[in-house]
């Protein structure tokens, strides 16, 4: 790739050098046969890889290496847990996250991996239910006390 000999000197100025590629094996570079998969390198310096679970993870690659240059795939979701050694709850639930979060559609057979969205959602933050109080911790989970002391504050002489 070259790159205009003014966008060299400016990130030479800001103290950005270019790191010279070599192939390190030339036996084994990849070329495209058949079919061909891509991620932008967007969803990693964008977020979009932070903000997934590792269930969702796995789903999100699997459905970009099986799909077809439109992103269209048909997989049954037994053969998608099989594969990918995921139950069936995990994967509706990896399956509905990236819905949500705008990186697949699917119409109950057919999935397709979208272009990514401006922006990575945010995962949800956790919050306990209204009811729930906190609990004072068990004696020596916040102080430092010996075992002796522990067992004899549950009436273990």
């Amino acid at each position: 790739m070259n790159f205009p000999a003014e966008a060299m000197a400016e990130a030479k100025r800001q103290g950005f050098d270019m790191i010279k590629k070599k192939i390190i094996n030339p036996q084994r570079v990849r070329c495209i046969n058949g079919g061909f998969s891509f991620i932008p390198h967007r969803f990693v310096t964008g977020g979009f890889l932070a903000a997934l679970q590792q269930k969702e993870l796995l789903l999100y690659l699997f459905l970009v290496a099986v799909c077809d240059r439109h992103g269209l795939s048909f997989y049954r979701y037994d053969s998608i847990c099989s594969l990918l050694q995921i139950t069936v709850e995990q994967y509706i639930a990896a399956r509905d996250a990236l819905i949500e979060k705008e990186l697949i559609a699917f119409d109950g057979t057919l999935f397709q991996v979208l272009d990514l969205p401006a922006t990575p959602s945010k995962p949800p933050t956790l919050k306990p239910p209204r009811n729930c109080r906190r609990k004072k911790a068990p004696i020596g989970i916040d102080q430092m006390q010996s075992i002796k002391d522990i067992l004899k504050g549950i009436g273990h002489d």
